[in-house]
């Protein structure tokens, strides 16, 4: 079985502009708050779809709060069949710092 990778924020953002999934697991209103442009929303409610439709060989940067749940989520879609996923370390707070530009509010892109 796979297992989850921790990445910092600068390896990641290079992850993400080479076409890493990138899923953010934090609540709806944060989200909407602001998020990695491009995140999708994923929830106890979206997760059989998105597992389902997802492509398990791509990379998936998982994204929370501060990058603690984060790992719990990645080890978990890791052991759904996913073979490179990454936990962002410093989580969405961090990115937000580093690259605020690269933000969406909203249910915007």
């Amino acid at each position: 079985m796979s297992e989850f990778k921790r990445i910092d924020p600068v390896s990641a953002h290079s992850l993400r502009l080479d076409g890493a999934t990138v899923v953010d697991i934090r609540d709806p209103h944060s989200f909407a708050n602001g998020h990695i442009r491009g995140a999708r929303h994923l929830d106890n409610h979206s997760l059989a779809d998105f597992i389902a439709s997802a492509d398990l060989d791509a990379p998936l940067l998982v994204v929370c709060y501060h990058g603690n749940s984060s790992q719990s989520a990645a080890a978990y879609l890791a052991h759904q069949g996913f073979s490179d996923v990454y936990s962002l370390d410093g989580g969405f707070e961090l990115w937000n710092s580093r690259y605020p530009d690269e933000v969406a509010r909203g249910q915007d892109d």
